[in-house]
């Protein structure tokens, strides 16, 4: 029976919205906060789970990549990684202990970045040369409709039970939308590859080949070292935005989670806004422009006294977001000739993932290392991702304008 492409399409942007509802739920708002907040548990200890998770899976990633290329297979690994972070997502339910809870919420986060390794793949699978843009954009679409869902389906159980009530639901929740992603995405018809065949080696020299070559383009390297200090503070944003909300702002639950509706939505707005507006005005002057926009948020959100003015961070912020993706990877593609465009993304995608190691860890040693001055210890975890964004606005200058570039040869 010939799979239904279109079909096929939509199941993989669904999948989107399945994951983005853990993202939420799970590693920015109900568990940080329960674990935080209703379990004093400094920040410091879920920065170092989230972080090793991550570090662990972007060391794995590359061969998982080999892995399954070589086999012609990435549905049993979706299926399999999926199913371990809705797992270990349930159990975080049951358990009371702190040490318990950062082990679970570690290998929930370990298999949920993994997945996504199958996930990525498998859009030339659902797609054609022709729709690749409209079928990744439908997904993130998708993402940010789970953003919402995911704050807003497990209210009830939060009301009820509390934080930790929210989590059965959210693995739950999780598997329900990534069904249909297991029943209807197929693996290309190919021949039986032994695992005996699979050589490892080849990925880590491919590597080191790519490195090699970037080295010669003084451009991308700053614009990959910009690139990482920047997302170093967007991916600490995201994972405590809740908590500085909670802490700082005196934001009371059902406030938080209209606050991050909100900032949703203007992300939305954001991602179209933006895609317009780097076709018009360059991916170089489009993407100084968010890095500005960013610096202001943080700025904001630093010195801010008023719940007002943590509700103009929260758009603003929002807006932000969805304007880096579109930006940061039109920038890309234009800095690199098209050939190469997979090596460089794969590059981007694991500084995206170092990121998020070493801005989290910073946060949590400054907030153990002031646990003393109070609720101060935000205010200078805050600044020190505004000195990140800083560092990679200074830097992105150095970035030649791949249009001018252009128009000059």
């Amino acid at each position: 029976m010939k799979p239904n492409r279109t079909l096929a399409r939509f199941s993989w942007a669904l999948y989107d919205l399945a994951n983005t509802i853990f993202s939420m739920n799970i590693v920015s708002l109900y568990f940080v906060l329960w674990l935080t907040v209703d379990k004093e548990c400094p920040e410091l200890y879920y920065s170092i789970a989230f972080s090793g998770s991550v570090l662990l899976a972007a060391c794995l990633m590359p061969i998982l990549g080999e892995v399954s290329d070589k086999l012609k297979r990435r549905v049993p690994f979706l299926i399999a990684f999926t199913l371990g972070c809705v797992v270990f997502t349930a159990f975080l339910g049951l358990i009371k202990g702190t040490f318990a809870a950062l082990l679970f919420f570690a290998l929930a986060n370990f298999c949920y970045q993994l997945a996504g390794v199958a996930y990525n793949s498998l859009l030339t699978q659902v797609s054609t040369p022709q729709t690749l843009g409209r079928t990744s954009g439908l997904g993130v679409s998708l993402g940010y409709v789970g953003t919402l869902l995911g704050l807003h389906l497990v209210r009830p159980f939060l009301n009820i039970g509390g934080r930790q009530a929210t989590f059965a639901p959210t693995a739950a929740l999780f598997l329900i939308f990534a069904m249909p992603a297991f029943i209807f995405i197929k693996d290309s018809p190919h021949p039986h590859v032994p695992l005996i065949e699979l050589q490892i080696k080849p990925v880590f020299a491919r590597l080191r080949k790519t490195l090699t070559e970037v080295r010669r383009n003084s451009s991308l390297v700053r614009f990959l070292i910009a690139a990482f200090l920047c997302l170093n503070a967007v991916n600490t944003i995201i994972i405590f935005m809740g908590v500085y909300a909670k802490r700082v702002i005196n934001f009371g639950d059902a406030e938080i989670i209209y606050f991050m509706s909100v900032s949703t939505v203007f992300a939305i707005i954001g991602s179209y806004a933006f895609g317009l507006l780097t076709d018009r005005w360059g991916s170089k002057d489009t993407l100084n422009l968010v890095i500005k926009l960013w610096c202001l948020a943080i700025f904001l959100a630093m010195i801010a006294s008023f719940r007002w003015m943590f509700w103009i961070v929260g758009p603003l912020a929002g807006v932000c977001l969805g304007a880096t993706w579109v930006s940061a990877r039109t920038m890309l593609i234009e800095l690199v000739p098209e050939e190469k465009i997979g090596q460089m993304f794969g590059l981007f995608g694991l500084a995206g993932r170092f990121s998020s190691v070493l801005g989290p860890v910073v946060w949590g040693l400054i907030t153990f290392a002031f646990a003393g001055l109070g609720l101060f210890k935000y205010r200078l975890a805050i600044a020190s991702v505004f000195i990140f964004m800083s560092a990679g606005y200074f830097i992105f200058q150095g970035v030649e304008d791949p249009r001018k570039a252009e128009l000059a040869t």
